[in-house]
């Protein structure tokens, strides 16, 4: 049924970690938010917090913590994450995913695997990627995103990240399905991009799944309805 840890059989408030398969669509933080109500009536008021926020077009694992273990969701926070991105050639987003209407028409019909494995060599290890305008990194004091829908111009920061691992799992144009392991506040939707720009091309995320964090796996993860009905029983 998944994992759950407790220091203390049953006691959250001592401190729980709880791994989520997230469903699309949902936040992260409806995850937390999900679980905290679930254990209200039992725990009252109660610290619960995750360690890496998921978009919410994305699946995939999410890590929870509760009580006193909230302390160490910076630590889970800074291990690397595995992911397996679904990247569409021939359009591009201003979201950098399907948040946002697909614009553009791009020539894809030159991308094949030698290329393409050649044009992947340029993003593994330490890179340099800006952010999607629409992400919820401040600039000015303000969350980007809320700028970015209001229409004003927003100049995103460069970071540097590590992409350790970049491999092409399958290329059936215009998509291609990627296996990525890669350092914290690393934005695959910027990598999507950049990937259809270096490829002379255009492309967005259209799919994206985390398949583990740092030792964690997402197939040892509850689903959703699953963890409810069981929070459902300690009330």
């Amino acid at each position: 049924m998944g994992r759950i840890v407790y220091q203390e059989e049953g006691n959250f408030h001592e401190g729980a970690l709880i791994l989520v398969d997230k469903p699309l669509k949902w936040t992260s933080f409806d995850v937390v938010n999900k679980i905290r109500w679930c254990l209200k009536p039992v725990c009252g008021k109660i610290k619960v917090g995750h360690a890496g926020t998921l978009d919410p077009l994305a699946t995939g694992l999410v890590i929870v913590c509760t009580g006193k273990w909230t302390k160490r969701i910076e630590s889970y926070m800074a291990e690397e994450k595995e992911y397996v991105a679904t990247v569409h050639f021939g359009a591009i987003t201003p979201s950098y995913d399907l948040e946002t209407e697909p614009e553009g028409n791009f020539p894809y019909a030159h991308i094949d695997l030698p290329y393409l494995e050649k044009v992947l060599g340029q993003f593994r290890g330490e890179i340099r990627q800006v952010p999607p305008v629409y992400s919820a990194i401040r600039v000015n004091g303000d969350r980007a995103y809320k700028k970015a829908r209001k229409g004003s111009e927003v100049e995103m920061p460069v970071r540097e990240v590590v992409v350790k691992t970049l491999e092409i799992e399958e290329l059936a144009l215009p998509e291609v399905r990627l296996r990525i392991v890669c350092s914290k506040g690393t934005y695959i939707r910027s990598l999507a991009h950049d990937i259809g720009k270096a490829c002379g091309s255009g492309a967005y995320l259209s799919g994206l799944r985390r398949i583990g964090s740092g030792t964690f796996r997402v197939d040892d993860a509850q689903k959703m309805e699953d963890l409810v009905a069981f929070l459902q029983t300690k009330s």
